[in-house]
């Protein structure tokens, strides 16, 4: 478990999510700058919570794990600031919109 895994544990069907950085330069060598920049909607699963009861109070376990690349929204989840310069947010299950292969 990583040190931020131990410093947050998400509750219920809720996952903590280190967003991927953005690209801020071309392969080129380009700047590109912040505001022309395109969004980051693809993180890397760094906690989960246990899951969640049905309607029978069954247990319903997560379908994603810590270690999963997973396609994200444009907008949504909580911002946590656990480490300076790296973006955390916590995401509920259904708000993630893929699993990534890696």
């Amino acid at each position: 478990m990583s040190g931020v895994a131990k410093k947050l544990i998400p509750l219920f069907d809720r996952v903590l999510i280190k967003k991927f950085e953005a690209v801020t330069k071309t392969k080129g060598g380009i700047v590109i700058p912040e505001k022309a920049a395109a969004k980051v909607l693809k993180g890397t699963v760094v906690a989960v919570g246990p899951g969640s009861r049905n309607q029978n109070g069954d247990h319903v376990p997560l379908a994603v794990k810590v270690g999963d690349n997973v396609l994200l929204p444009e907008y949504g989840g909580t911002k946590v600031e656990l480490e300076e310069n790296t973006e955390y947010h916590l995401y509920r299950e259904s708000d993630i919109l893929a699993k990534l292969d890696a």
